[in-house]
């Protein structure tokens, strides 16, 4: 016996409100939600959700059209982040985001400039995260609030232009054989370190 995923039709009466979608309503809701927003649209958990972001940025370098963007997406939407900047190209594996790019609020920038400009114009820290020598322990640091994480690839890390636009670049620090934990991981435990920080930031 498999469980079933989300919920079925819902009961009639059926609730009332512009945020309820009537085919979900009908049909079921089998989405990968938290159940306040069963039978919700698209657009009014995204709203809802931008009333409550926190002040995390996340950006990605999307130069090899890695498949671990999709990680890094989902991960950031678990974490309500303000918002997600993919530098380089437009077009990523998505698979790994199961939808949830579509409630957070993504931007495309062709560019490691174009990005720092925009960074600037927010009067945003860029911090990198990425194994190389001269980089900051994880445990040494206190991650700013006003910051935009930012993830290379998986395997060649952040680009040269990258490391150069960042004010701080940390590592984590590991004990093991393997030169470095996978980029969709690595930002899970950074994102949470933020959060523990500026916990009064996340809903």
């Amino acid at each position: 016996m498999t469980n079933t995923i989300g919920v079925g039709p819902h009961p009639q009466p059926w609730p009332v409100g512009e945020q309820y979608d009537a085919e979900l309503l009908e049909n079921g809701d089998r989405r990968n939600v938290v159940d306040k927003y069963r039978y919700w649209t698209v657009e009014a958990i995204k709203k809802d959700l931008d009333n409550t972001r926190s002040a995390l940025v996340i950006a990605i370098e999307n130069w090899q059209h890695d498949f671990n963007i999709g990680t890094i997406v989902r991960t950031a939407n678990a974490f309500n982040a303000n918002a997600v900047h993919i530098i380089g190209r437009r077009h990523w594996n998505k698979r790994g985001a199961m939808v949830t790019d579509l409630y957070m609020n993504m931007y495309y920038h062709d560019s490691v400039d174009s990005f720092t400009a925009a960074m600037q114009q927010q009067d945003r820290l860029i911090v990198g995260i990425d194994i190389i020598p001269g980089a900051k322990p994880l445990h040494a640091t206190i991650l700013p609030k006003n910051v935009a994480l930012v993830f290379g690839g998986e395997g060649p890390g952040l680009s040269d232009n990258m490391k150069a636009a960042c004010s701080d670049i940390i590592m984590i620090e590991q004990s093991g054989s393997t030169r470095s934990v996978n980029v969709g991981v690595a930002a899970g435990i950074v994102m949470y370190a933020w959060t523990k920080v500026h916990i009064d930031q996340v809903r």
